[in-house]
């Protein structure tokens, strides 16, 4: 090959770079987002929840929709149950996520600290009109933290489907013509039965309950698989899916996300007495079960993080390896991390980007946690914090994060790891 010729096919293949980086962003999407549930109501049931991310869609307001501008990432638009009095409520990606702006904000590790700082500012600033402060001056009681930060608490899956602009209009002008006033109910209304309805705007008559699996409750799995269902039988719709994992970090880690009859099947707090009093209704919740409830959300899901393409996750044998490594180096270097970000305090930098103010010795020092600022700190905490990100995302179990987002952190920590040794 001459040197024009190649010179010619570089200039080629980076067109068809540059063509399939941007083709993503040209056209719309809508996401299903099935969510794992969570704390104490996760434990009664374990539907999960459900929402819709809209990628061609933005809002002046939680209320008011619009077509996004340059640069803006969309809306996660959803059903809640007692906020403001609205049926609807719709929240730019990156806040519904991580309670932040933008993405270099996001810690790199949360405690319940973190988070609710993060909400609250995020409160204060932008939902004050949906989440007033009480009367003593104090973040309100409710359900309006589910608006934002759901990354934190829970493990999300997205399943996305090719939409077009004209159809992102319509949607438009009628959700912002419709009455927006609350009527959740768990049984007929619910967060499910909202995101059905949202995605049969779009596609008539795709997402409905089943009366069999679900006991006739619309529930986020179900919605999901007839999603995927759907999908299938339209090559010609492109489609994908995603995990977002939960952000590392010492909240509650979310659990398996179920329908009705299999959270029945699989918890013996639900199935040992129905066993017992009715061994034929336990085999016909069985039989319902195998014959129309399965559905993995995980199944060739690719980690989808803020600000990077969708990666494939660590493969099984690179997890242990890294874990290996990163147990010998915890043992070597033992802090004690736990106690420390416990106690600490989370503030913003100049810049606005989070930070934890903790007391080392006689020296109060501000430890940045993002990966924006973590660097900025002279502290030998960083290093810790990173650790114990990465003590999170390789532990046992489902994938927790993408290759090139373990990578990332390895490397992260090997810098800290030269900063800490200069000033020992």
């Amino acid at each position: 090959m001459t040197l024009s010729s190649k010179y010619l096919l570089r200039v080629v293949l980076t067109m068809l770079g540059l063509l399939s980086w941007c083709a993503p962003l040209a056209r719309a999407d809508a996401a299903l987002l099935l969510e794992e549930p969570y704390g104490h109501f996760g434990a009664f049931t374990a539907t999960g929840h459900a929402a819709v991310y809209l990628t061609n869609i933005c809002a002046d307001s939680p209320t008011k929709l619009r077509r996004c501008r340059d640069e803006e990432s969309g809306v996660v638009i959803s059903r809640y149950n007692k906020v403001a009095g609205r049926d609807w409520l719709a929240i730019p990606l990156i806040p519904y996520l991580y309670a932040v702006e933008e993405s270099d904000e996001i810690p790199l590790f949360a405690n319940p600290k973190i988070v609710a700082f993060l909400r609250n500012q995020y409160r204060r600033k932008y939902l004050e009109a949906f989440a007033s402060d009480d009367p003593t001056g104090e973040p309100p009681e409710g359900n309006w933290t589910q608006l934002v930060g759901a990354a934190y608490d829970r493990t999300i899956y997205g399943f996305e489907i090719e939409t077009t602009a004209e159809q992102d209009d319509q949607f438009i002008q009628a959700y912002n013509s419709r009455a927006n006033r609350a009527h959740f109910n768990l049984i007929t209304h619910n967060c499910a039965d909202f995101a059905a309805g949202v995605i049969n705007f779009y596609y008539p008559d795709t997402l409905h309950r089943n009366l069999i699996a679900d006991a006739g409750i619309t529930t986020p799995k179900q919605i999901s698989k007839l999603l995927v269902k759907f999908s299938k039988r339209h090559p010609e719709l492109q489609s994908s899916s995603f995990v977002i994992p939960q952000v590392p970090g010492t909240m509650p880690r979310s659990t398996a996300v179920h329908g009705v009859v299999e959270s029945v099947l699989k918890s013996k707090k639900y199935l040992l007495p129905v066993a017992v009093l009715h061994p034929v209704i336990t085999g016909f919740l069985a039989a319902a079960y195998i014959g129309d409830g399965r559905f993995d959300p995980k199944r060739q899901a690719m980690i989808l993080e803020a600000d990077r393409d969708r990666q494939p996750p660590l493969p099984s044998n690179d997890r242990r390896d890294y874990r290996n490594e990163l147990r010998a180096l915890t043992e070597k270097h033992a802090r004690p991390w736990t106690a420390l970000q416990a106690s600490a305090d989370p503030q913003f930098d100049q810049d606005g980007r989070p930070v934890l103010r903790m007391r080392l010795g006689q020296q109060v020092v501000a430890v940045g946690i993002s990966r924006d600022n973590i660097l900025n700190t002279s502290s030998p905490v960083a290093r810790d914090l990173v650790m114990a990100r990465l003590q999170s995302e390789l532990r046992k179990g489902d994938p927790h994060a993408s290759e090139e987002d373990v990578r990332s952190d390895w490397k992260l920590l090997h810098q800290l790891t030269l900063v800490d040794k200069t000033l020992n």
